[in-house]
């Protein structure tokens, strides 16, 4: 595994120092980053609603049936039938606390969707200040030409040498063989 690891580390380095020749490529992975983190946030934000109408509809059955076993204690007592009027008690009580468990979960469910909200806001300001930069960094590159080619290590696309210069075509092999000699190496470590 050592191999591996060593190309990982390798292949990891290159593409940091890569990245921080490239600014504009780190804000557009950032701003990718942010827009999934939103799109995320959104589709927590419509689930959580969609668990609050559900449990709004529970607590408002839950309600009608605690109504309803009311109006039944009430009846039972009028008619002097405690037994059926403790039993029917015994049942309200029991709804009473579902209904309470069912208000708790709701109101946890709307602690969450502020939550949701207020990230959603903070991704979009964040997603603001990204693009403003972008356009900064793209102002001020636009005479080096930093956005349309970014600079590649193993690249040398500025400086065509000449066929015909028989030193030149010397040297262009010999810092060939150098920068073979050099990757070889930090493969190798």
């Amino acid at each position: 595994m050592g191999l591996f690891d060593d190309m990982k580390r390798f292949l990891e380095t290159q593409l940091d120092d890569f990245m921080s020749k490239n600014p504009h490529l780190q804000i557009q992975v950032l701003e990718e980053q942010l827009q999934q983190q939103e799109m995320d946030s959104t589709s927590l934000l419509l689930d959580l609603r969609q668990q609050e109408k559900q449990l709004q509809a529970e607590v408002l059955s839950t309600g009608q049936e605690i109504k309803g076993w009311h109006d039944r204690i009430a009846k039972a007592q009028a008619a002097g039938r405690t037994d059926l009027a403790a039993a029917a008690q015994e049942r309200m009580d029991g709804l009473l606390r579902q209904g309470n468990q069912l208000w708790g979960k709701m109101q946890g469910i709307k602690e969450r969707q502020a939550q949701a909200t207020e990230l959603i806001e903070t991704i979009k300001v964040r997603r603001t200040e990204l693009q403003k930069k972008a356009a900064e960094m793209k102002a001020t590159s636009a005479s080096n030409k930093v956005w349309e080619k970014p600079s590649i290590p193993w690249s040398n696309e500025t400086s065509r040498p000449d066929r015909s210069d028989p030193l030149e075509a010397e040297f262009l092999k010999w810092e060939t063989e150098e920068e073979l000699l050099r990757l070889k190496k930090n493969l190798g470590k």
